[in-house]
């Protein structure tokens, strides 16, 4: 429908259909911004009285803060200098009310008044000219239908005459209130243009005054102020971790935060960058050399007083450094927990076995230890385990170590899985601690390298070589942190294979077990220097003996 800009007065006097119909959509536009503008005044009264409840609140706020010293507080010793400030943000307080009061009458009068205004004025006029606009129309009607029925008589004439004088008197009211009801219809259209501007000018002006006085009245002076309150605040704050691993993540993620890796595009990519320092820290370039220079004693088949022809099972150190690309691929995966669930492992290894249905293994579930030789366990958390190229040298377990550690720190991986490693004279074995049900087992004879770091003790590893259904065989390094030194670890696996190899000579064998020395209730020491204790934990002992 096109737009009409305007009811022509001149046609209020014919009163004719067409007239009646523009009216019509007039009326129906008044209407509708009559709902609008209700609905309108209802959000500013809104916004008015949400401001006005600011006003009461920074008031009731500043009585709160100087409250605090009157307070008898059981443990309020240190407490003036908390007094001090709480009286200067009460002031702060008071003079920011006094902004939110201007602000609230600045608002009642710039952006409420005007609208209630238009209400009261311009839209309640439509509808009181309106009612008197029907009124007129209706005695109109009536009078017209009142001269319409009187007889043709001329002894009627008189009465017509009186007929006729009401019926143009009506006709007059009617053109009257017509031309009134016309004429503010018209200027509605108008004026309502300026009566919702209006409002939204008043609220933005009030709003800006706002902050402006608010930016000259605290920005300087409260500068100072602010930075001598947070510096009082955060003499850093002491942070309290649930666990080991919730304290390590922690760290991590504070560290992350503070060098802003979490707020670049790629923070994988920046972790990295940042953290080449920390990575060649866990092995360094020149810890290679050293390990090249001396006998590693993590090999060591045996101590001064055991060298025989058994050193030929020693794995030999290359006589050149190995670059890393030969040890291990560029982009090798890394698993960072056991793949093998106990259950499935246990499956695979028992053949036709019955299975616990409760996780518990069965007495007879593992009888090779009972003929075992060597029983050694100790204490080990998973840290990972990759595909290698080579088992010809323990560079192999150094330069897996590094990338374990490094992918650990990259991607703040701190879960760790504890397991007990039984090492016998036949396999490595690492039982779940809780259910005691079996995680993995290694032949003992597939262990062609194993080495502790010489830097971190506490970290051992070894090459795992398993044949493949391809008739080929695949290289694995197992990383785990232990409780106890590394080199006990390293001494266990070496002495199985000593006892492996000579099991077959009964007098070597012999000489080998004599060769080791007991302790006063009858169990082999595996290293001459005294099981460490250093977490405390009452297995470091039985990880540091061997029951014969």
């Amino acid at each position: 429908m096109p737009a009409v800009d305007k009811l022509l007065l001149e046609e209020a006097l014919q009163d004719s259909p067409q007239t009646r119909s523009l009216l019509s959509v007039f009326e129906e536009d008044a209407g509708t911004l009559t709902d609008y503008t209700n609905q309108l005044l209802q959000a500013m009264q809104r916004v008015y009285g949400a401001q006005n409840e600011m006003c009461l609140a920074t008031q009731q706020l500043s009585k709160q803060l100087l409250a605090y010293e009157k307070q008898n507080f059981a443990l309020g010793k240190g407490d003036e200098e908390v007094i001090s400030t709480l009286h200067y943000f009460s002031k702060v307080v008071d003079e920011l009310n006094l902004l939110h009061t201007e602000l609230a009458k600045q608002l009642a009068d710039t952006m409420v008044l005007p609208i209630i205004q238009f209400r009261e004025k311009d839209l309640t006029e439509v509808s009181t000219l309106k009612d008197l606009f029907g009124l007129a129309s209706n005695e109109h009607d009536l009078s017209m239908a009142k001269y319409s029925r009187l007889p043709k008589k001329k002894e009627n004439e008189k009465v017509k005459t009186e007929v006729g004088k009401e019926v143009a008197a009506a006709r007059r009211k009617q053109h009257l209130s017509s031309l009134q009801y016309y004429c503010a219809l018209n200027a509605l259209q108008y004026r309502k243009q300026m009566a919702m501007m209006e409002p939204m000018i008043g609220f933005a002006h009030g709003q800006i005054n706002f902050f402006k006085k608010g930016a000259e009245m605290f920005s300087k002076r409260m500068d100072s102020f602010l930075s001598s309150v947070a510096d009082m605040v955060q003499r850093g704050i002491i942070l309290q971790a649930e666990s080991r691993k919730e304290n390590e993540e922690w760290i991590c993620a504070i560290n992350n935060i503070s060098r802003q890796i979490y707020l670049t595009d790629n923070p994988e990519a920046v972790a990295i960058k940042l953290n080449q320092t920390a990575l060649q820290a866990v092995t360094p370039i020149t810890s290679f050399g050293k390990k090249q220079e001396s006998s590693c004693p993590s090999q060591n088949l045996k101590n001064s007083e055991m060298e025989n022809e058994n050193d030929k099972i020693v794995p030999k150190a290359t006589a050149s450094l190995p670059e890393a690309e030969e040890l291990i691929a560029p982009g090798t995966p890394i698993q960072f927990d056991i793949v093998l669930p106990a259950t499935e492992f246990l499956d695979q290894n028992r053949g036709s076995r019955r299975t616990n249905p409760f996780g518990e293994t069965e007495d007879e579930s593992f009888p090779e230890a009972e003929d075992s030789l060597l029983q050694q366990m100790f204490i080990v958390r998973f840290l990972g385990s990759m595909a290698v190229k080579t088992d010809s040298t323990t560079e192999v377990i150094y330069e897996a170590m590094r990338q374990v550690l490094a992918a650990r720190a990259i991607h703040n991986i701190f879960r760790m899985t504890e397991s007990h490693l039984m090492v016998t004279s036949q396999s490595l074995r690492l039982i779940d601690p809780q259910t005691q049900v079996s995680r993995a087992n290694f032949e003992l004879t597939s262990v062609t390298q194993f080495a502790a770091h010489q830097e971190n003790k506490r970290l051992v590893g070894f090459v795992i070589r398993v044949p493949e259904s391809t008739g080929e065989e695949s290289l694995s390094t197992y990383i785990f942190e232990s409780n106890s030194e590394g080199e006990k670890i390293c001494y266990a696996i070496n002495l199985g294979k000593e006892i492996i190899e000579v099991q077959k000579d009964p007098e070597a064998l012999a000489q080998l077990m004599l060769s080791i020395p007991l302790t006063n209730d009858g169990k082999y020491v595996l290293l001459n220097d005294q099981p460490d204790d250093d977490d405390g934990n009452p297995n470091e002992h039985r990880g540091a003996e061997s029951e014969a």
